[in-house]
């Protein structure tokens, strides 16, 4: 609300000051309407098509008025350039120029960072977009996953979460997909998207910029991560280590879930229920609530019962974490008699 009271202020104080001049109501009104011309141009900056054409004209304004420079240089010498064709050519190659200069600079670093003014506008609440934690990246396979947005929710993770088209485009395309499974996963990321732009306590942003010379997703996420200084969110751990080679901080879901997993010891008892043989002989196979596999020592007698188990082995893994364990009931002695 504190930008709208700025606007605000602007609006009428032009007013008043083309009033006070002559007193006329008339230039009170100009005065007014051009306030609001130019507070409505500055808030369509935050629109990232808008934000282009207002750039792109704002370089056409530029290339004009150096053609005119440059003109008035040359007329001052009899030169090839008093032919008003030659002139008509100088004037349209600076205007081109300038425009092209003007969109790609609406592309550049230094207005992405304005990405965030919108969801401030809407919020009041500033994000930090000084650094590289400012911007973060995901890419598909976190959004599918879905645990991005509660994680988001507790607010471990603050800044911009910024979107490529180019992700949204593969998320499409996995929707569409004839698999009931993948398509499944695809309509599951577009729900996952929708419930990131509704909270109000995250920031999300889609970039609308491609890397038409390369032809990798993993690949273009590494370059727009390089170019905007951003972080990628991620739980592919193929990218997780192409991004990482090129400098690229990456933050892994995985990681994270298994960073935060109880820690249980050799020796201490745990409650699990079996639910399936293991690989070797007599093994059974059961789960704790966060998805860790407990490998019970001649189990298998006991599948779909629930034991109190002691934990003998702790083994991790790239995937995360395996607890070896045996029967409570069941002393080393009495399995050596066995």
């Amino acid at each position: 609300m504190q930008i709208w009271g700025i606007r605000l202020f602007f609006i009428f104080a032009s007013a008043i000051a083309f009033y006070f001049p002559d007193t006329n109501l008339t230039d009170a009104l100009i005065g007014f309407a051009i306030a609001c011309i130019l507070v409505a141009g500055e808030i369509s900056l935050h629109l990232p098509h808008t934000r282009r054409i207002v750039s792109s004209v704002v370089g056409l304004a530029f290339g004009l008025l150096i053609s005119q420079g440059l003109l008035q240089l040359l007329d001052q010498s009899d030169s090839i350039f008093q032919n008003s064709t030659l002139k008509t050519v100088v004037i349209l190659g600076c205007g081109y120029v300038g425009m092209v200069c003007g969109y790609y600079i609406s592309e550049s670093l230094p207005v992405v960072k304005l990405l965030n003014s919108q969801r401030y506008i809407q919020t009041g609440t500033p994000f930090n977009t000084s650094d590289s934690n400012g911007f973060k990246i995901l890419d598909t396979s976190v959004i599918i996953d879905g645990r991005i947005l509660e994680i988001c929710e507790t607010q471990f993770i603050d800044g911009t979460l910024l979107i490529p088209r180019f992700v949204l485009n593969e998320l499409q395309h996995i929707a569409d997909s004839t698999e009931v499974l993948r398509r499944n996963k695809g309509r599951r990321g577009f729900d996952i998207l929708r419930s990131l732009q509704n909270s109000p306590s995250i920031a999300v942003e889609i970039i609308e910029e491609d890397v038409t010379h390369l032809t990798e997703v993993d690949a273009k996420l590494v370059h727009l991560a390089r170019k905007y200084f951003a972080k990628i969110i991620t739980n592919d751990l193929n990218l997780n280590k192409v991004a990482e080679l090129q400098g690229v901080t990456v933050l892994n879901i995985n990681e994270l879930a298994n960073a935060i997993r109880p820690i249980v010891v050799a020796g201490e008892i745990i409650h699990v229920h079996l639910q399936k043989i293991g690989k070797e002989p007599n093994q059974g196979v059961g789960y704790l609530d966060d998805g860790t596999m407990v490998i019970v020592e001649d189990g298998k007698s006991y599948i779909g019962q629930t034991l109190d188990v002691v934990v003998t082995q702790m083994l991790r893994t790239s995937t995360g974490q395996m607890i070896f364990a045996r029967n409570v009931d069941e002393s080393p002695s009495e399995k050596g008699l066995r």
